[in-house]
């Protein structure tokens, strides 16, 4: 889940994976691996992310799978909320693209 986050917050942003890869000192490939759930991103690169999209680590780290274990129904149901959201706004951009 955080892979699809870490995505979401870059289509949000507008930024091109291979640009953000170069920012992360990353290759794009394993970029691709993070955004799809392959690999799990560092707590090094986690913080990288939230230096490029001026956020906290602590906002980014709330979608992910291991805070599941110590979470309550409303805190997961709230991430998924937020993901929906942003995948709807990706949606709305991508169309606007299309137009």
């Amino acid at each position: 889940m955080i892979g699809e986050a870490l995505r979401l917050i870059r289509v949000f942003h507008d930024k091109k994976s291979t640009e953000l890869a170069k920012e992360l000192g990353i290759s794009t490939s394993y970029l691709s691996e993070i955004e799809s759930g392959k690999k799990q991103p560092s707590l090094e690169l986690v913080n990288k992310y939230a230096e490029i999209f001026n956020t906290s680590s602590h906002s980014i780290l709330f979608f992910s799978d291991e805070l599941d274990k110590n979470k309550g129904p409303f805190k997961v149901s709230m991430r998924n909320k937020i993901l929906k959201f942003l995948k709807a706004v990706e949606n709305i951009t991508i169309e606007k693209k299309d137009e």
